[in-house]
C-alpha cells in the first residue's frame, strides 16, 4: 500500500469491536460499517489490516496500547501506514516529552521518534499523512 492511500476523505467510518466489548458498550449506531470479532487480538489484527493510517484521539490504556502496537511493527517494518496523535488541548504533551527523553536516553532512535505525526487540525493532520514518506530507519535489531 503506498503512504496515505485510501486515508478517510468521504466521512465513511468503520468501527470494528470485540464481542465482549460490545456487550459492555453502545456500539456507535452511525458507523458506516461495524465488525465484530471474537477477541480484542482479532481485533487489533483487522484494525491493521482495515486501515490506510493510524490516529490516536486522547484515551487511556487501550488506546496507549494500540499506538504503541502500530509503532512497534511500523519500526520492525510491518507495515508502513502513517500514524499520528490528535493533539487535543495539550493531551500528548508529556508523552511526547516522554519519547523525546527516550531519544535523549539513546534507547529510541530519531528516526523512530519521527514516526510520530502530532496535529491538532484533523484537515492538515489526514493531509500530512497523505504525504508522508515514512523513514527507513535501521530497527533495534540492526544494532
Amino acid at each position: 500500500m503506498q503512504h496515505g492511500s485510501g486515508l478517510a476523505t468521504s466521512g465513511e467510518v468503520t468501527g470494528v469491536i470485540d464481542r465482549s466489548l460490545l456487550a459492555k458498550e453502545i456500539g456507535h449506531s452511525s458507523l458506516s460499517d461495524l465488525h465484530i470479532t471474537e477477541s480484542l487480538a482479532e481485533r487489533k489484527l483487522l484494525m491493521a489490516e482495515l486501515s490506510a493510517g493510524f490516529i490516536a484521539l486522547p484515551g487511556g490504556f487501550g488506546t496507549l496500547d494500540e499506538l504503541f502496537e502500530v509503532l512497534v511493527f511500523d519500526q520492525l517494518h510491518g507495515h508502513d501506514k502513517p500514524i499520528a496523535l490528535l493533539h487535543v488541548d495539550g493531551y500528548w504533551d508529556l508523552l511526547l516529552a516522554f519519547l523525546d527523553h527516550a531519544v535523549t536516553e539513546q534507547l529510541l532512535s530519531p528516526v523512530n521518534r519521527e514516526l510520530v505525526l502530532v496535529g491538532a487540525d484533523i484537515d492538515d493532520l489526514l493531509t500530512r499523512m497523505r504525504a508522508i514518506e515514512l523513514p527507513t530507519a535501521p530497527t533495534w535489531l540492526d544494532r
